[in-house]
């Protein structure tokens, strides 16, 4: 950026500028786990028993002899009955699959530590494919990824009935997407803002085969999968989560956003012209 002689003083980008639809999610996600940590015991349970994911409702729904080789299997296998008892918690059988919790779990987190890491990583990351994007195809984004992600834990663990909740496989749609761009000449990744991952928004997206072609990509690639599985596969091993953490529902939002990334981008804008 030059500064003719004479005239205004260059243009400064604010370090953190996010887009609306960024802020606004991030305020939501907020709110309702404000409202849901206040609220009382019998509503919270409700609240997860309606809008949070179990793949195993999915699975008695679709296949319900699964359930009755479960009941037979807790006669003896101490597990099985476990599961069973989780069945019985979320009232399996009433109710119908409720499908619509493939996408309300991702507005439910489990604590304040939960809810805020995951705001973190949305703002961190949804800003540039929020610009790409634009507001509702950025919407729709997120929550194409977040039923892929329930899907991915679901075929990893069709009987499990731990509910799952928080938009963290979202928000790892949104780092696959990223990849699509942000290595591309004119996205520099020291741009001003935050992270430095804005600044992409006028770059073709590479291809996949662009992006295993790039040694930064293909790092970025590796670093995320070890990162998600040491910091998910093993999260309760090492101690460093008291719950089990869902790093499968992690890679299917990563994969979904990486994949599904030119369903949803826009014919990147033409850079700025001109001298201030």
């Amino acid at each position: 950026m030059e500064r003719m002689p004479g005239g205004p003083s260059p243009r400064h980008e604010p370090m953190f500028n996010a887009p609306a639809v960024v802020v606004a999610l991030a305020l939501v996600f907020i709110a309702i786990y404000a409202a849901f940590n206040w609220a009382p015991p019998r509503i919270q349970d409700l609240v997860i028993d309606d809008f949070a994911f179990a793949p195993g409702r999915l699975t008695v729904w679709l296949w319900p002899a699964e359930a009755i080789k479960l009941l037979a299997r807790a006669k003896t296998d101490p597990a099985a009955l476990e599961q069973v008892r989780a069945m019985r918690e979320l009232h399996v059988f009433s109710g119908g699959p409720k499908l619509w919790t493939l996408l309300t779990y991702a507005f439910l987190h489990g604590s304040w530590t939960h809810v805020l890491l995951n705001t973190i990583w949305l703002v961190a990351f949804g800003p540039p494919v929020a610009r790409r994007f634009g507001t509702a195809r950025f919407l729709a984004f997120m929550a194409v990824t977040a039923i892929i992600s329930a899907l991915a834990q679901w075929m990893s663990a069709p009987m499990e009935f731990a509910p799952l909740i928080g938009v963290s496989g979202s928000d790892s749609g949104l780092m696959g997407a990223v990849t699509r761009f942000m290595f591309q000449p004119g996205a520099p990744l020291g741009a001003s803002s935050f992270m430095g991952l804005d600044g992409g928004e006028a770059v073709p997206a590479a291809s996949l085969g662009g992006i295993l072609a790039d040694r930064r990509a293909r790092i970025f690639l590796v670093v995320w999968f070890v990162t998600n599985l040491v910091f998910g596969a093993f999260a309760q091993s090492f101690g460093l989560s008291d719950m089990p953490v869902a790093w499968v529902a992690h890679i299917g939002g990563f994969v979904a956003g990486i994949v599904l990334f030119p369903l949803f981008d826009r014919p990147p804008r033409p850079p700025a012209t001109g001298t201030y």
